[in-house]
């Protein structure tokens, strides 16, 4: 293992905790995440010059680690710095999607950790997106009216949205969250409490137990 290696995996284990990752995870990651030496070796880049920028929070940590400590990121870990002219206009770039200077630096510093797993496509424009989509649903959840058949039809258009924007997620995440993930409280949550025109069973929507709460993850 690099020294550059081992620095991103303490700062990796830093932020997220320790968490073993199980054989489930690890299968969940391979399919949905790329490793990064293989995402460098694909562009010819050196691994670590990419790891020197993560390690100058120039670049997010990874998304997560093997068992093995191989590092796994998302397959356009590299595009946003493309679109900005580099890794040194990242920062700029990424939080002048945001009119709040102080929105946009939060959004910088939750990117940087790499815990954005919420997002198959991790871009300024998707995380936007999954909060006006997770604010569209909380308003709605706020003022149920499941009675309403347009109420039903907005509500489910906002989760199919935000089911598109989003991956399963893996066991893996609800641990080093500390609980639900948004997927489960957001999506599958609102679905069984408020199922569609052809989901409905016997039982009206509404009165089943469960609900869903704002959350990042």
């Amino acid at each position: 293992m690099s020294e550059l290696k081992a620095e991103v995996a303490a700062r990796f284990a830093a932020v997220n905790g320790d968490h073993p990752m199980t054989p489930a995870d690890d299968a969940y990651v391979d399919e949905h995440f790329v490793a990064l030496d293989e995402l460098c070796a694909a562009r010819s880049i050196p691994a670590d010059a990419v790891r020197a920028d993560i390690l100058a929070r120039r670049l997010p940590l990874p998304s997560y680690l093997r068992s093995d400590g191989t590092e796994m990121v998302p397959a356009d870990l590299l595009e946003p710095a493309e679109r900005a002219g580099g890794t040194e206009r990242l920062a700029q770039w990424f939080q002048a999607h945001w009119s709040d200077p102080e929105q946009g630096a939060g959004e910088w510093q939750a990117y940087l950790s790499g815990r954005y797993v919420c997002l198959r496509s991790v871009t300024p424009d998707s995380i936007r997106r999954k909060d006006e989509l997770t604010g569209a649903i909380g308003r709605m959840l706020g003022d149920p009216r499941p009675e309403s058949r347009r109420w039903i039809d907005d509500l489910h258009r906002a989760v199919d949205g935000l089911d598109a924007l989003e991956p399963p997620f893996t066991a893996y995440d609800r641990l080093r969250f500390g609980g639900p993930v948004s997927r489960d409280t957001m999506i599958d949550a609102v679905r069984a409490r408020f199922p569609g025109a052809g989901e409905r069973g016997a039982t009206p929507p509404g009165r089943s137990p469960g609900g869903a709460g704002r959350t990042r993850r």
